[in-house]
């Protein structure tokens, strides 16, 4: 049993319950600029509660509030295109055999034109397959980070000369965000959605 098919290791939060600080907290997420357009996968469940990594935050709310403030930065203030962004989710999730981060950034490519070709190569670790030069440098760069921790002399050099300091700069933020997020989702055992309803 793998840990996103074990237990659940911590309860959702329900909405009424929710002191003054978890319920901005909760506000900050559900009316932020995740909530706002198409949504490729569920913040709240059918009751109102949180979602994936969202629902821990509430345990902390002054760290969970920087920590989820830090990820709309990474999704929405960036200058990585939406498909180099969610090309490097990808590539951390299935480092960290990410159960909820994969399927919900899985949807999220598909929405903005990742193809399935695309999806699938980066599934198996097929990232110099990848045909566009910058896709193919921010996925190979986001999987020397995530088993390395580092770049060679040369990697970064590259990098900074095909993207600029200032998206690598983003970049090496956004994997250490989502590991994060996949240490949280690994320890307190969230699974999918539909997991999460069954448990």
């Amino acid at each position: 049993m793998t840990s996103s098919e074990a237990p659940a290791r911590l309860p959702k939060f329900d909405v009424a319950g929710l002191d003054d600080d978890q319920r901005l907290l909760y506000e900050a997420i559900t009316g932020g600029p995740r909530a706002a357009g198409p949504q490729a996968f569920a913040l709240v469940d059918a009751a109102g509660r949180l979602e994936g990594p969202f629902n821990a935050m509430l345990l902390s709310p002054p760290i969970g509030s920087a920590l989820q403030g830090l990820g709309a930065a990474v999704r929405y203030g960036g200058t990585l295109t939406d498909r180099c962004r969610e090309l490097a989710i990808l590539v951390v999730a299935h480092a960290w055999s990410s159960t909820f981060e994969i399927m919900a950034h899985q949807a999220v490519g598909a929405a903005i034109g990742l193809e399935q070709v695309t999806l699938d190569a980066v599934r198996d670790g097929r990232l110099e397959s990848l045909v566009d030069p910058t896709e193919r440098l921010v996925a190979t760069t986001t999987h020397a980070l995530v088993t390395r921790s580092d770049l060679t002399g040369p990697e970064f050099e590259f990098a900074q000369d095909l993207i600029g300091p200032r998206a690598l700069f983003e970049l090496v933020t956004l994997v250490g965000y989502y590991a994060t997020l996949a240490l949280q989702l690994r320890v307190f055992r969230v699974g999918t959605p539909l997991q999460a309803d069954q448990a």
